[in-house]
């Protein structure tokens, strides 16, 4: 990490994971910079990107965030465990909670948030302090650390948690039956046998950027994680331009796919057969799964998206037909109509700097972005609304996790994590359908203007506002 004081802008970057992309440097913007002035390296603050992005507007801030805290709050010896209160009374007169409100923040000043999941009444957070937490009730329940590699990615199935580290390993825990504040680790991706077994196989090894590696090793930072429940199967994809097929059974490595010409930044395996992956070189693609004997065999059904600005996220809302959505690095979200032979349904502006994160729950859309915010969009047929917008980070969003609120009785609700490079997790209580003129608190707002949902060929028949259908 570099951090330049003294009135300077302050840099992150993680000594480990600067990398080259086959197009240059990867260079972001300074804020007082053209957008098309030459850019410096840093730290994957909004994901790797490479300069076919070049004709997108700058998106990083060198002055968002801010280390001025005591060496005390640094050390990782530090214990201090600080929940942030709300600052406004979170109930109605009725004791209920209002219309997209914030619950509370958990903060715990080790390190930024970089992932999320959720799973009945817990909540697991990773960072680059390579600790994962688990919070219960806005409390800290327990936490337990990894040996090296920045916390990417996290994934839960049955009693198993999935991590993706900066390190390029997936490293698997089990928590306790009898005590479950405790959580060891119960293997690592690949396996060590597995590792020995291929290594002495010279057909095993494949080309990496100049290097020979083991197929089944990534060889750059584990960026995603998709989980394939029905046929058991995890998806890991990353910076190393793959994405890789594992057996959750026997921890078998199956299958790894070369899949883009540079970072592989989300991965989506939860549509059938079909495998969607995103990249820094700015193209969508489309994966056709075939179940073998022994194993996988994916293979190419289509180049989906292919733009100049990086994709740096992918969703799919599966309910009142299922739609893909993408985000990028110049702040929007375009989508696809799955169910017509992934036609092209529009694009969503609401943010002014990059997508970061995409989650998808029931007809809603949630977007975090380097600009601080949340959008939650709301998907009605065809057209999609812009309910509202959460504020109330100090720095960019980097991830988000979402679940029922299964205490809620009169109306549907959502309960929204957002883990953000402020080194916080907010929790959000998001209803399914908000009254128009409910309680607004300083942490969000409506979108009223500047934020609209139009098709690709440029007609306006879909143009809508949290007021309506124009």
């Amino acid at each position: 990490m570099r951090d330049g004081r003294a009135g300077s802008n302050t840099v992150f970057e993680e000594a480990d994971s600067l990398r080259r992309s086959q197009y240059g440097d990867m260079k972001y913007p300074d804020p007082s910079m053209p957008v098309n002035a030459p850019m410096t390296a840093a730290d994957d603050l909004c994901l790797v990107y490479s300069n076919t992005a070049a004709n997108c507007p700058a998106f990083c801030e060198g002055n968002r965030l801010s280390c001025e805290v005591s060496p005390l709050t640094m050390s990782p010896w530090n214990q201090t465990n600080t929940m942030e209160k709300s600052s406004w009374v979170p109930f109605d007169d009725d004791n209920t909670v209002p219309v997209n409100s914030l619950i509370g923040s958990l903060t715990r000043e080790e390190g930024h948030i970089y992932s999320l999941a959720a799973t009945k009444d817990l909540l697991y957070t990773g960072s680059d302090s390579k600790n994962i937490r688990v919070w219960k009730n806005l409390k800290e329940f327990t936490g337990f650390k990894s040996n090296s590699g920045l916390v990417k990615a996290i994934v839960i199935s049955g009693e198993k948690i999935f991590t993706g580290h900066q390190d390029g390993k997936i490293r698997v825990w089990k928590s306790s039956l009898k005590n479950p504040t405790l959580h060891k680790r119960a293997g690592t991706l690949p396996t060590l046998k597995d590792i020995l077994k291929s290594s002495i196989k010279p057909s095993n090894y494949v080309e990496v950027r100049r290097k020979r590696a083991l197929w089944i090793k990534h060889s750059d930072a584990v960026s995603c994680l998709s989980m394939n429940e029905e046929q058991g199967l995890l998806y890991s994809a990353s910076w190393d331009r793959s994405f890789k097929v594992w057996r959750i059974s026997d921890s078998k490595c199956l299958e790894s796919v070369q899949a883009h010409d540079d970072a592989v930044n989300s991965v989506v395996s939860s549509f059938g057969e079909l495998i969607f992956t995103g990249s820094a070189d700015g193209t969508v693609k489309v994966w056709k799964r075939e179940l073998l004997r022994k194993g996988t065999k994916h293979t190419l059904d289509q180049t989906l998206i292919k733009q100049e600005c990086a994709v740096t996220a992918l969703a799919i809302i599966t309910s009142s037909g299922p739609a893909l959505y993408c985000g990028s690095s110049d702040g929007l979200i375009t989508y696809r109509e799955l169910a017509k032979d992934f036609s092209q349904g529009g694009a969503l502006k609401g943010h002014k700097m990059a997508v970061l994160c995409l989650e998808a729950a029931g007809n809603f859309l949630f977007s975090g972005s380097a600009d601080k915010t949340i959008c939650i969009w709301r998907r009605d047929g065809s057209v999609h609304t812009n309910i509202s917008v959460l504020t109330g980070h100090t720095g960019p969003v980097k991830c988000l996790a979402v679940e029922k609120d299964l205490e809620s009785k009169k109306e549907q609700r959502w309960i929204v994590y957002s883990g953000s490079l402020d080194k916080s997790v907010k929790v959000w209580s998001v209803s399914e359908f908000p009254q128009v003129g409910a309680m607004q608190s300083k942490h969000q707002h409506r979108v009223s203007y500047d934020t609209e949902s139009f098709p690709c060929d440029g007609s306006s028949t879909s143009i809508t506002s949290p007021h309506g259908t124009y």
